[in-house]
């Protein structure tokens, strides 16, 4: 992929006047020099303008929420339209089916987890979605699954410990992934959920050592054995130096 060409990549046309004009907008404020960079952080520059997520949320708060917009700039296939879409779509309006279409164009990290944590993990079908996804083997909606777990650990006020506790043997399963994307987003869950209260920090802490041992058995050792295995190893380790960080304990008790 060649991302030095000089000229911006064109988005589809979302037969829609008003997104037309946001599509130009955003093509106005992207750079060569930014696509540079987000090449760099892996991101899929394929259909990208360019343009940052600090100047997409502050485009998204002056447009207001509105579903069909959202919907026209998901369609357009642009990246950053598909973000600036996770930003302004209406949480209540979102139907499981269009949760099923977007998360089957996921073709990058960003635009996955914009999604899962800006927009899915705040509508009604969150909780099933994680499941599901995270039980898929295609590695974005796997990812989005797992994604999906980290944001309803943060901004689900509402859900109760228990919930989170049934995702743990899932974190565990789903840890033996040894594709980049994926292990990180489980690593990710495991996180959240263990930085939500005290109890789910012991249980997420539980979770982690467990995760140690099956990876260190099946390897023989401490150290090495098959991608898979070091995988496992290494959400379990890095979980547990953030769990059990005496930054992360003395937010527990405050």
């Amino acid at each position: 992929m060649n991302i030095q060409r000089k000229s911006k990549p064109r988005a589809r046309s979302a037969k829609n006047p008003h997104v037309d004009a946001i599509l130009a907008e955003l093509r106005g404020m992207g750079s060569e020099k930014n696509r540079t960079g987000m090449a760099r952080y892996g991101i899929n520059v394929e259909h990208a303008f360019g343009v940052s997520v600090y100047e997409l949320r502050k485009l998204a708060k002056r447009l207001g929420p509105d579903h069909a917009v959202a919907l026209a700039l998901w369609a357009s296939g642009n990246h950053e339209a598909r973000i600036l879409a996770c930003f302004v779509d209406e949480p209540g309006a979102v139907s499981a089916e269009q949760m099923k279409t977007w998360v089957s164009d996921f073709d990058s990290w960003d635009v996955c987890d914009q999604a899962t944590t800006s927009l899915f993990d705040q509508t009604e079908h969150a909780w099933t979605k994680a499941v599901q996804w995270a039980k898929r083997d295609e590695a974005w909606v796997k990812r989005a699954g797992f994604a999906l777990m980290a944001g309803l650990a943060s901004h689900d006020k509402q859900a109760t410990d228990r919930a989170f506790l049934k995702l743990l043997p899932r974190i565990e399963r789903g840890a033996f992934d040894s594709r980049n994307f994926v292990k990180k987003s489980v690593n990710w869950a495991l996180r959240n959920i263990g930085k939500r209260s005290h109890a789910l920090n012991a249980a997420a802490i539980a979770c982690a050592e467990r995760l140690r041992a099956k990876a260190d058995a099946r390897a023989g050792a401490e150290r090495g054995g098959e991608p898979n295995v070091r995988a496992a190893r290494w959400v379990a380790t890095d979980a547990l130096r953030e769990l059990s960080a005496s930054k992360t304990q003395a937010r527990l008790r405050s």
